[in-house]
């Protein structure tokens, strides 16, 4: 068997294209992020429209997250629908566990295995990519439990590939800095709530309006600590951005602003996990 790093970019496309192919149909729980587009995009290419993109609507999208994933997937022509779902309203997602992507990868996937029932689609996959199996990711669990595939996975592509062939197809999201949901900006064992959703994507937004792309704001009840990339944290606190920082934060309900000197980190609030592993 030929190990993964032997691969070639072509030859992991063309992997992938045999496994879109031999699907017939399917589904695709899209986003708009760099991995579910590039699936989106090629899925389309493969079986035209026996694939169909959803992309789930809830308060743990941003609105603006939401808004590119339409206007990319118009863009694209691919076929694609939006739903409603409702994690927001299970205790056990307002909880805020270590296990919370479980149960909103959990009410995702009951939506759409259901939807592909009734509309006949053979498969529901997802843009998890062999990137990510090296994190802590209850929702690939959730995955398994439902029998929903993940053909980049599949077809052994990193995050890096991903960049590349999008880029190759000129996609739009190529370099599109990784995004998770607004829960994740809240440290585990604090209640995720709609306020505090919507105050964090409000935070990001006017972040990401004053040119930072690559931004996490964490959620401390009325404290914000503001991640963004080394070379950028400077920025922050020249005048007159701090005081225009300071003053929309406080607006939208925050009393503190910090700046965290660690800089960006994906998944930082799973870093508590690791020192009470430690401590154990």
């Amino acid at each position: 068997m030929v190990q993964s790093k032997d691969l070639t970019l072509e030859q992991k496309e063309k992997h992938l294209s045999k496994i879109i192919s031999e699907m017939d149909s399917l589904i695709v729980a899209y986003s708009g992020g760099v991995d579910s587009t590039y699936l989106a995009a090629f899925a389309h290419k493969i079986l035209g429209k026996n694939a169909l993109s959803v992309i789930a609507k809830s308060p743990s999208l941003a609105p603006a997250e939401l808004e590119d994933a339409v206007e990319f997937a118009e863009n694209l022509n691919v076929n694609f629908r939006v739903i409603e779902t409702n994690e927001i309203d299970r205790p056990d997602y307002q909880a805020n566990n270590p296990d919370r992507c479980f149960f909103c990868k959990d009410e995702l996937y009951t939506h759409l295995i259901k939807y592909a029932e009734e509309e006949g689609y053979n498969f529901v996959t997802n843009g998890t990519n062999s990137d990510d199996l090296g994190d802590y990711r209850p929702g690939i669990e959730a995955a398994k439990q439902y029998g929903v595939r993940s053909p980049l996975v599949e077809a052994n592509m990193t995050k890096d590939d991903i960049r590349q062939l999008s880029k190759n197809m000129e996609l739009p999201t190529w370099d599109k800095p990784a995004q998770a949901c607004l829960s994740s900006r809240i440290p585990y064992g604090t209640t995720v709530t709609v306020e505090a959703l919507t105050r964090i994507a409000s935070a990001e937004h006017f972040l990401r309006s004053k040119g930072f792309k690559q931004i996490r704001v964490r959620h401390h009840d009325t404290i914000a600590r503001i991640e963004a990339d080394k070379d950028r944290i400077q920025d922050l606190i020249q005048e007159p951005l701090k005081s225009e920082i300071s003053a929309h934060f406080k607006q939208i309900g925050y009393s503190y602003v910090t700046v965290d000197l660690d800089g960006f980190r994906s998944g930082s609030l799973n870093e508590i996990l690791q020192i009470n592993k430690n401590l154990n």
